[in-house]
């Protein structure tokens, strides 16, 4: 679930950016396109490292990381007028979603883990 609304919120950015100033291509659209978009894919990166604990541990910090600077840069999309602020609200909600979300699966990674094999005896 946590991984299908960091999906969203990559989809989401990528179309609420389409018509932001051209002269924000190669610092606030690419910034804030590219940090989204990671949050998905630090959690699928995660997925495919649960057999470790600190991998999944680790690659979700990142997702946690990718998420809060999404955050700052749709903050300065807002400030300088470039996202709604009604939009903003509904994006920092998802992003509200996905926080606690990621948090309770570093604080409880068990479950998501994948179980070792035993050896035969």
């Amino acid at each position: 679930m946590v991984w299908q609304k960091a999906y969203q919120l990559g989809l989401r950015v990528f179309e609420v950016s389409k018509g932001w100033p051209s002269e924000e291509k190669y610092a606030l659209t690419d910034q804030v396109r590219r940090s989204s978009r990671s949050v998905s894919v630090n959690i699928s990166e995660a997925w495919g490292k649960r057999r470790y604990v600190a991998h999944f541990i680790s690659r979700l910090t990142d997702s946690d990381t990718e998420l809060l600077e999404t955050e700052n840069w749709l903050m300065f999309a807002r400030d300088h007028r470039c996202l709604a602020v009604a939009e903003f609200e509904s994006l920092y909600a998802l992003m509200r979603e996905i926080g606690p979300m990621l948090g309770s699966m570093m604080q409880n990674p068990e479950p998501f883990l994948l179980r070792q094999v035993r050896p035969m005896d």
